[in-house]
């Protein structure tokens, strides 16, 4: 299959019903159980070594209508919040034998405590990350916590999970990450060789089936990507941040590349991209995937981590990049990317790097106004 029309194959996937995909592949595979993962980053080698399928639960996308979640909730939450409740009340979430939520911000750690009360059958989990990075006591901590979620998870598959297990677990998704990882240089270097709305789907599909058969899928599009030479289009390049949980429609990502820009970089699904580095899977398995949250995961907002200035991965992002502006692009009533938009915004200006600051919801079907800004921006950039 050409690297068109496998991108295209699964972006109708993604377009339509993408948890149809997982229901269908437990249908094939009965008995296995199936474990969603929360937004932004859950140990789902940990999840796998016990024999079960981690899966991202990253909303509903703007194909959801919210009929019985905004009952529960505030009006003035995010909409992945609202739309993950949604799918479980009618019934879109059936496959799933538990999930596993963490601190993200206070609505999303309400939503677990939600779940719990409202679909006993399924055994929800809650992963408390450390919050002080700078302990000397974090690591036990952390690999305590994991550990316990251990006990849960083997409950759960009706068998223990064995340290080999858990290696060879580590192995694969360190192979999926290594893939993931030159998918995102190639991006980075040659932007008009892979869109961002390409290397999204590639990327996000993966979520949804079992890191080996994502690991097939890679290979075989990073073969079709390094045989593309496209020209370069006249847009500016920019590094895309803030959205780190609720992911912006297809239509709003393609809208943004169409309005001027290269995206060499974003912060799109997190949880599948968290470590920059392999995992070691050799030693105690559990604390090498305590050491690595710790000591080689990527920044995220929803990682408390006083060892480093916010801003300061962003703006080395763009120097290493190469990219002339950013892109703050946040979910409507996200806190944690609202707050990091204010020392965000004092960085980048006293670096004088360019910015601009757009909201979106998942849920959104009009793209006009964003567009319209990002054409705006480019042409104050490029006629300037």
């Amino acid at each position: 299959m050409g690297i068109d029309s496998l991108i295209a194959r699964y972006r109708e996937i993604l377009d339509e019903s993408p948890l149809d995909q997982v229901a269908e592949w437990k249908a094939k595979h009965p008995g296995t159980k199936v474990v969603g993962c929360y937004p932004v980053y859950s140990p789902v080698e940990l999840i796998h070594a016990a024999g079960m399928l981690p899966v991202g639960i990253v909303g509903g996308g703007n194909r959801l209508e919210i009929a019985h979640a905004d009952s529960r909730f505030q009006s003035f939450v995010c909409s992945i919040v609202k739309s993950t409740l949604e799918l479980a009340m009618v019934d879109k979430l059936a496959f799933l034998d538990g999930i596993v939520f963490h601190s993200i911000c206070d609505p999303a750690r309400n939503l677990g405590s939600v779940y719990k009360r409202n679909f006993p059958r399924l055994m929800v989990e809650y992963i408390h990350f450390a919050q002080n990075l700078t302990s000397p006591h974090t690591i036990d901590y952390l690999t305590a916590e994991y550990r316990r979620l251990m006990t849960s998870y083997e409950q759960l598959a009706g068998k223990p999970i064995t340290d080999d297990a858990l290696r060879q677990s580590i192995r694969i998704y360190n192979e999926q990450r290594q893939l993931l990882r030159e998918l995102y240089a190639i991006r980075a270097e040659k932007p008009q060789n892979l869109s961002t709305l390409e290397s999204y789907i590639l990327t996000r599909i993966g979520t949804l089936m079992p890191p080996d058969e994502h690991i097939a899928i890679l290979k075989e599009a990073l073969a079709g990507i390094r045989q593309r030479d496209e020209r370069p289009k006249d847009r500016i390049k920019v590094v895309l941040e803030g959205s780190f949980c609720e992911q912006p429609p297809l239509e709003l990502i393609e809208g943004l590349e169409a309005a001027g820009c290269y995206i060499l970089d974003d912060d799109f699904l997190l949880g599948w991209r968290w470590f920059p580095a392999d995992v070691p899977a050799e030693g105690d398995p559990v604390r090498n995937l305590a050491e690595s949250y710790l000591h080689q995961s990527v920044y995220s907002g929803v990682k408390h981590d006083t060892r480093e200035r916010k801003s300061k991965h962003l703006i080395d992002k763009v120097k290493e990049t190469g990219a002339a502006a950013v892109l703050i692009l946040a979910a409507k009533f996200c806190e944690p990317a609202l707050f990091d938009y204010a020392l965000y915004r004092q960085a980048l200006e006293k670096a004088g790097i360019p910015h601009l600051y757009l909201e979106f919801e998942e849920k959104m079907w009009i793209f006009d106004k964003a567009r319209t800004e990002v054409e705006t921006f480019v042409e104050s950039m490029l006629f300037d």
